[in-house]
């Protein structure tokens, strides 16, 4: 018995870039559940910012952009913005009706018959015509490998499980990263911890002055000639580097934010560099990032020597039935907006093209 259903096009995930993704089906005359189906492997409204640690509030995130036809407006600066994000996104979903389907995993997307394609997952399988990725990176957090880390006796952890500097009290943390949750857990943990040690590949890039439009489009050009050549995306933050404000500034000032370059081994006690400096620590906090979810799409062979699947816009260039929105370039909350609008319009671009008979 063949429990197939058929749609015009899957979204895969309800974060920023699904929703939007999803929105501009709806505007474009795509009815859910009917033409298009949204999966969603979270167990409620907020994609990864419900996962978000409790110290992370609303006032702490930069560059938050409202979701495309209904601002977030009011919100408390001091709320978590797990609890924020989370509520105004199942908002967002009830005022456009977007049934967004959860929990539900993809397992795997392959080629199937009649140039549709089958999105096997926990739910079932879809035939589909065209689909949304927009997985983000969230499950996939990027664990550096070094010698001696299986040696070490204090505990080892990543963003992705950070809950909030409390429970590292007393403890001396070695955080691992140069991004902005690097330096945003080393501000936090600072006044708990019995000592911190930040260490990075590279040495961090600070930004002073405004971030204007002009050094954005700059920004995201670097990342979008990445995914044009087939290779594994950068965060748009990774190019634009890190604001100097005034907590970054009283963290340099204080010695918190005092760089040291990536130790070279993982001892049982702590790390070390090959100079024979070493440091003691209880915990190592990898704040190294992450990479794209996109496993799933395996099946379909996009990825290209390089590593990456190689994008035009959002469109796949091996298949231009796949988009991915919230992949490389626009995986910004106002980048995944234009590129759920852009992605819409190839997609009715490419079936009503299918549509029309030839001659």
């Amino acid at each position: 018995m063949n429990n197939t259903r058929e749609v015009e096009v899957v979204v895969i995930g309800a974060g920023q870039a699904g929703l939007a993704g999803a929105y501009h089906l709806r505007r474009s005359g795509f009815e859910p559940e009917s033409d298009f189906v949204v999966l969603d492997h979270s167990p409620g409204p907020g994609g990864a910012w419900q996962f978000r640690w409790p110290s992370l509030t609303y006032g702490k995130v930069h560059g938050m952009h409202s979701l495309p036809g209904m601002e977030l407006t009011g919100a408390d600066p001091a709320r978590p913005s797990s609890e924020v994000v989370a509520e105004y996104f199942a908002a967002y979903e009830r005022a456009f009706d977007l049934r967004v389907r959860r929990p539900v995993d993809v397992h795997a997307v392959r080629e199937g018959t009649a140039g549709r394609l089958l999105v096997e997952t926990s739910a079932g399988t879809w035939s589909t015509r065209a689909l949304i990725n927009a997985t983000g990176t969230w499950d996939r957090p990027f664990w550096p490998r070094y010698p001696g880390q299986e040696t070490f006796r204090g505990r080892q952890l990543h963003t992705a499980q950070y809950a909030g500097p409390e429970e590292f009290a007393g403890q001396r943390v070695v955080v691992v990263g140069g991004g902005a949750s690097g330096t945003q857990h080393l501000l936090e943990l600072a006044p708990y911890a019995a000592a911190t040690t930040w260490v990075t590949r590279r040495p961090p890039v600070f930004r002073e002055g405004p971030f204007d439009e002009n050094a954005g489009r700059a920004a995201v050009a670097l990342v979008e000639e990445r995914v044009r050549q087939g290779l594994p995306p950068k965060s748009v933050v990774s190019v634009t580097g890190l604001p100097l404000n005034d907590a970054i500034r009283a963290g340099i000032d204080s010695g918190v934010l005092d760089r040291r370059p990536m130790f070279d081994r993982i001892t049982p006690g702590g790390v070390a560099w090959r100079d024979g400096r070493q440091v003691a620590a209880d915990v190592i906090l990898w704040a190294t990032g992450f990479r794209a979810a996109i496993d799933h799409l395996a099946p379909l062979r996009l990825r290209e020597a390089g590593g990456g699947i190689r994008v035009e816009g959002t469109r796949a260039v091996a298949d231009p039935r796949i988009h991915l929105v919230g992949y490389g370039p626009s995986a910004s909350t106002i980048g995944a907006n234009r590129a759920g609008r852009a992605a819409v319009r190839d997609i009715r671009r490419l079936l009503t093209e299918e549509a029309v008979p030839t001659a």
